[in-house]
């Protein structure tokens, strides 16, 4: 089943309680064993979810894209995936895919028939994905995490010591428009993207993952001078929208999947925010 989030104004956010931003922003359940889940956002139509095969493979039904008003989904798509679980599989118009843990797979426009699956199911494969609206076909492809491009930020001193790993960049590969990557956390680092941004130009979706059940992250969201916070668990997501900042402190180390989607596929068009203009 599909859960569709609508856009919503700034000035709308600011006035949420609680579970007002949880019911908007936050996907608390992102994997279910041997289902494909599936969430829409009107915020620049980004499709997020992931894939849990356990006892068998587990196809992307042509059925699913009737909500979409094509023939099938990624008709006029592209998606991309990043492999969070044990090895697993997929398969792509007759073509398989090996994924091993934190391998990621771009799959192009025009892929119709698409099914996943585990090597092991004691240790499934996690695919977590993104999908966006896209113009043109570019071939499905396979990134390593060795063939990302890293960039390593931050300071011990300010716990926010981190490596980013762009998969899903022009530097890496072409896409129309969704760019995806992984970062990590050093251990005792425990903020992301601090000081913190916008980008007017582009949306993003945190995916948060390797917490244990007794931590979580409070993710900060909203306009730099309205901030809020969702508390986040292991394997959940959060949509931000282009007017929010995307930052979050954990209760310890931990590792986020980002996706991105809108104008343009500049990672360093950002519009840097103070911490001390922040309210």
């Amino acid at each position: 089943m599909m859960d569709t989030r609508q856009s919503i104004h700034s000035d709308h956010a600011r006035t949420l309680d609680t579970e007002g931003l949880r019911r908007e922003f936050l996907v608390p359940e992102l994997f279910r064993s041997d289902e494909l889940t599936m969430t829409y956002s009107h915020i620049d139509r980004i499709v997020l979810g992931g894939i849990n095969p356990v006892r068998g493979p587990v196809a992307l039904a042509d059925a699913l894209g009737k909500a979409y008003g094509v023939d099938f989904f990624l008709q006029r798509r592209e998606m991309g995936l990043i492999n969070i679980g044990g090895p697993g599989w997929a398969k792509v118009d007759g073509t398989t895919t090996e994924l091993g843990s934190e391998d990621a797979l771009y799959i192009g426009q025009g892929a119709r028939v698409l099914s996943f699956g585990s090597q092991d199911p004691a240790n499934p494969a996690k695919f977590y994905y993104n999908s966006a609206p896209a113009h043109r076909p570019y071939p499905t492809r396979k990134v390593t995490l060795e063939q990302a491009v890293k960039a390593t930020l931050g300071d011990a001193r300010t716990s926010n010591r981190r490596t980013i790993n762009k998969y899903f960049i022009p530097e890496v590969l072409p896409t129309c428009q969704l760019s995806m990557g992984m970062t990590k956390l050093e251990e005792g680092s425990l903020w992301n993207t601090m000081p913190c941004h916008t980008h007017e130009r582009r949306m993003e979706v945190y995916c948060y993952f390797r917490l244990p059940a007794d931590a979580c992250v409070f993710h900060m969201m909203g306009q730099p001078q309205e901030t809020r916070h969702i508390i986040v668990r292991n394997e959940q997501a959060v949509i931000s929208p282009s007017w929010s900042i995307h930052s979050g402190v954990g209760t310890q180390a931990y590792t986020f999947i980002w996706g991105m989607v809108g104008e343009n596929q500049t990672f360093d068009d950002m519009d840097q925010v103070a911490t001390a203009d922040l309210r």
